[in-house]
């Protein structure tokens, strides 16, 4: 099944072409079929999802599942949630994540409750006017790390601290990030609802 992802970021693509391989489930970004980005007029990452996932299966004609993911920091009373892929930008900053990572950690000096969680929504549709879509989350709690540490991933995993592993997420093996990130976590629950609720349009061979 071919599957398009209301999303042009490249660390997402790649992270959800891992997850949803052994469905058999083809992911394309929607930017290589020519389509632009939605708008995200809402205060909530599932409504984000459903508006971005519903734009690209209107624009396709293709089933379409869109992830709206974002920072939570206890100290900020959840923010900036929605608005983080464009949190340097409220302090001056240019888009992207080497100034969202520095502008968090200008924003939490002083700050001794680090306590913060990565949250991601997916949302998958099989038309635009889908009455049921299918909507799976993950959250990951940890602590802002002071400084960036790590290679690997994207977005604020050098500074996402996870106690469990005392390391932060760029420091771990994509494996290992995946099988423990909250993008991992919705993924999979994202997967299980697919074999449920999607049988008619997986190959057969996927099927429990």
């Amino acid at each position: 099944m071919k599957l398009v992802l209301a999303s042009n970021n490249a660390g997402k693509l790649a992270e959800l072409q891992q997850l949803f391989a052994p469905l058999g489930v083809a992911l394309v970004r929607q930017s290589d079929l020519g389509v632009g980005e939605a708008e995200e007029p809402h205060r909530t990452f599932v409504e984000n999802a459903l508006a971005k996932a519903r734009h690209a299966s209107a624009a396709t004609g293709l089933p379409a599942m869109a992830d709206d993911a974002g920072l939570c920091v206890e100290a900020f009373g959840g923010l900036p949630g929605v608005d983080t892929a464009f949190y340097a930008t409220q302090f001056g900053y240019a888009k992207g994540d080497a100034n969202n990572v520095r502008a968090l950690l200008e924003q939490m000096q002083g700050q001794a409750d680090r306590r913060a969680a990565l949250v991601s929504t997916l949302v998958a549709v099989r038309r635009h006017d889908d009455p049921e879509p299918l909507i799976a989350s993950g959250r990951v709690a940890g602590e802002i790390a002071p400084e960036p540490i790590g290679d690997k991933g994207f977005g604020f995993d050098p500074v996402m601290f996870l106690p469990q592993f005392g390391k932060t997420f760029a420091q771990l093996p994509p494996e290992v990030k995946n099988a423990n990130s909250h993008r991992g976590k919705a993924a999979r629950a994202m997967l299980e609802l697919m074999r449920e609720r999607w049988a008619s349009l997986l190959a057969p061979s996927v099927l429990p």
